[in-house]
């Protein structure tokens, strides 16, 4: 079984596979500074309360945004599982070509939801759309071409800015909203949140078109803790939450392959 972990700015996500198969997931809020005790311990942890043998896990595969975060990630995957995780990170195989003026710069977690995006979509044109801490798009075309994408501030970090910066408005919940008028301030700011993302996307969508793929309709995959949200806007082809851990586990895969042979 692999395990796959991906480290965000708010949330550590993580799943285990066995062979193609998810079989189960976790979150955990994110912070800057854990030590490798306390992140081996909390993952043997919630793998026994899932069911699932910790030391029955043969691989550990980690993609992170959080770079403080990575040298007690490795030493806690050591020291707890025996076993060392290999991290996506620049100059691993992942089947994609880099279109980035600087390749460096493109965040791992973008590059899990491309990888696991060409293999779930081959020999299409691609716009995934991760609505997480940042709501990102990345623009891959059918020749696996990472083209590219845009990075905005995502729903929650919105709400945030609104109640730290105003004297009035209050924090809300975030959650999907059929009429776009609000008549009061909570049904406002919510209007707002949703129904803002839903008009971004379709803006962004016809504009990628436009001048990546000469009016060829892609697929458009929708990824993310807030994901669900839109499952009733007819924007997405596919709406996969597991994305960037699918993507993990196959560039493990990928770059264990390579090693052995």
């Amino acid at each position: 079984m692999i395990l796959c972990i991906d480290v965000g700015n708010t949330q550590i996500h993580g799943g285990v596979f066995k062979e193609e198969e998810i079989i189960t997931q976790f979150r955990k809020t994110s912070r800057q500074q854990f030590s490798s005790d306390e992140i081996g311990i909390f993952l043997r942890s919630v793998l026994k309360e899932n069911k699932i043998d910790p030391d029955a896990i043969t691989g550990i595969s980690i993609c992170s945004v959080v770079p403080d975060l990575n040298h007690s990630l490795g030493s806690g995957c050591i020291k707890y599982f025996n076993t060392e995780p290999f991290f996506l990170r620049p100059g691993v195989k992942t089947g994609l070509k880099i279109k980035y003026r600087n390749p460096l710069e493109v965040g791992a977690d973008r590059i899990a939801n491309a990888v696991a995006a060409i293999n779930l979509y081959p020999n299409k044109n691609l716009i995934i759309v991760d609505f997480g801490t940042a709501t990102t798009f990345c623009v891959i075309s059918k020749a696996k071409e990472y083209l590219g994408g845009i990075i905005l501030p995502g729903i929650r970090i919105s709400m945030e800015v609104l109640v730290n910066k105003t004297a009035q408005l209050p924090t809300v919940e975030i959650k999907e909203i059929t009429e776009v008028i609000g008549r009061s301030t909570v049904e406002s700011i919510q209007s707002g949140l949703y129904h803002g993302q839903i008009g971004m996307v379709r803006e962004l969508k016809t504009k990628i078109v436009n001048e990546a793929f000469q009016d060829e309709d892609p697929i458009v995959i929708g990824t993310g803790g807030f994901s669900r949200l839109f499952e009733n806007t007819h924007l997405f082809n596919d709406i996969i939450p597991t994305l960037v851990l699918s993507g993990l586990y196959r560039a493990y895969l990928m770059n264990m392959k390579r090693e052995e042979d």
